[in-house]
């Protein structure tokens, strides 16, 4: 029997799928940053800016130094989608 993923109930749209970006993505409305979506599962949902993919490439890993300047932040699927859909505009 396969995990199911797992959920969270966002005040915007209600319980859904939880997925994981970067905090400049969370906390920067204003610009778009680039978006890499990384994950191969379609209930794994990661992504996160150029600025993190530059440290991650550079690290080669999810290393202690990326985790830190990437800072998680932990959204439903439907505000993922949002935050993809902002920061792949223009870049």
């Amino acid at each position: 029997m396969p995990n199911e993923p797992l959920k969270i109930n966002c005040e915007k749209h209600g319980n859904f799928v939880a997925a994981a970006v970067c905090g400049h993505l969370v906390n920067n409305k204003a610009v778009p940053l680039g978006f890499i979506e990384n994950n191969s599962e379609k209930n794994d949902l990661q992504g996160w800016c150029y600025a993190c993919e530059f440290v991650f490439l550079e690290d080669e890993d999810k290393t202690e130094r990326f985790k830190k300047f990437c800072n998680h932040s932990i959204v439903c699927s439907k505000c993922y989608e949002e935050i993809k859909e902002f920061h792949s505009e223009h870049t």
